[in-house]
């Protein structure tokens, strides 16, 4: 400033403009020094910087710069210039340095916000992080920062320690957690969320009372965002997954087979012993020709070591029809190629009820895909449907199921 004040004199500048202009050049100096420092950083450093990551074999850093680390570390230059100069004014030192201060604090907060989110970006590219997602731990962490930085702020304006504006804190803990209290009991949620495995994202989960069945897309610190297969999006509190009871899917999708549980309906009326014309015929079918001549012989052998009179066929052990249509069922869904040979197959009567008799099929699918999967069990009862009519079946009503009549 004596500087500028003395080449002003030399130019025979009247004395009393000369302190005016000597301040305007002087802050005209260092606003041109910061924009030209700004245009530096953004320009040239920046670029090169940009240049080196996007050329190189690492991909971490590649989230640095989309999530704008450099470019927001930039803006601590003018700040630092500002600062550095203020001893030229010395009756508004005081103020500039705690604004210049205040500025880096916010830059430097902002820094970190995107530092923390490019990490979180960067863990999400190994296969850990669907197991153990930390997006709700970043969040609590950024919580922390940005309350600290606050406390910082105003203790440097108010030119006072942040230790005791820490020490007033004890006394604000009631309101605070009123404030953070979805925040706390997410975080606690998402610790045993994580520590017990009890969600994933892109799990499969279905939580009837939040109106969610689909795959989860997001895990944070206070919601859990789920993709329902209508493709709408149904946001659910992290607690409720503790508190509340949910089904998830993963077990189906890791063990590679999806369940087939449906029954016929077989009317009762309709059951009767097989008559040898219905065992001749029943003879032609590929998958009842073993099963009825080996039946025919264990019968057989039964009936006569016990002396059966078979002129009633009540007496003794019979072919039934439902017995063989249940056979039938049975050798067909074993060598059917969409149905898993590993996992429970079973074909088994249930309760009788004011239906009919329920026959269930109990299978899995090879292929977990749900068009696959419907379109596995789609065929499967097509054919059944349609293999009746050959094995004697007739149609009797149809109600919550398919009812047969034999």
């Amino acid at each position: 400033m004596k500087l500028i004040r003395n080449r002003l004199l030399d130019y025979g500048v009247d004395p009393v403009l000369t302190d005016y202009l000597a301040v305007f050049i002087m802050i005209l100096f260092i606003g041109i020094l910061c924009i030209a420092a700004n245009f530096i950083t953004k320009k040239v450093v920046l670029r090169v910087l940009t240049h080196i990551i996007n050329n190189n074999k690492f991909n971490w850093d590649n989230m640095l710069l989309e999530r704008k680390v450099f470019h927001r570390l930039s803006h601590i230059v003018p700040a630092i210039i500002i600062y550095y100069f203020s001893s030229t004014f010395p009756d508004y030192q005081h103020l500039i340095e705690k604004g210049a201060i205040t500025y880096i604090i916010v830059v430097g907060l902002m820094v970190i916000y995107s530092f923390l989110n490019a990490f979180n970006d960067i863990y999400l590219t190994f296969e850990i992080s669907k197991i153990k997602p930390i997006k709700g731990y970043i969040q609590v962490v950024q919580i922390i920062v940005f309350v600290l930085g606050g406390i910082i702020i105003i203790a440097n304006l108010m030119g006072e320690s942040p230790f005791i504006l820490l020490s007033g804190i004890g006394a604000l803990s009631a309101v605070l957690l009123l404030v953070f209290k979805d925040s706390l009991l997410g975080l606690v949620a998402g610790i045993q969320l994580a520590a017990n495995d009890m969600v994933r994202v892109g799990d499969w989960i279905e939580m009837p009372k939040y109106e969610a069945d689909g795959d989860i897309i997001d895990i944070s610190l206070n919601t859990v965002k789920v993709q329902n297969f209508d493709k709408t999006i149904t946001t659910i509190p992290s607690y409720a997954l503790i508190s509340d009871s949910f089904k998830n899917w993963r077990g189906m999708q890791v063990s590679g087979g999806r369940r087939i549980k449906r029954s016929l309906f077989i009317d009762t009326n309709s059951i009767t012993f097989c008559t040898e014309e219905m065992i001749e015929k029943f003879k032609t079918i590929q998958f009842l020709s073993e099963y009825i001549t080996t039946k025919e012989h264990e019968i057989a052998e039964y009936n006569a070591k016990n002396e059966i009179n078979r002129n009633n066929p009540v007496n003794g052990r019979a072919l039934t029809n439902i017995g063989v249509f249940r056979a039938y069922i049975n050798q067909y869904l074993r060598h059917h190629p969409g149905i898993s040979k590993e996992m429970t197959l079973l074909v088994r009567q249930l309760a009788p009820t004011e239906n009919g008799l329920p026959l269930e099929i109990y299978a899995f699918t090879n292929d977990i895909r749900w068009d696959v999967y419907e379109t596995i069990q789609s065929d499967i009862f097509d054919h059944l449907f349609a293999a009746h009519r050959n094995l004697d079946f007739t149609y009797s009503r149809i109600h919550l199921g398919m009812t047969l009549k034999i």
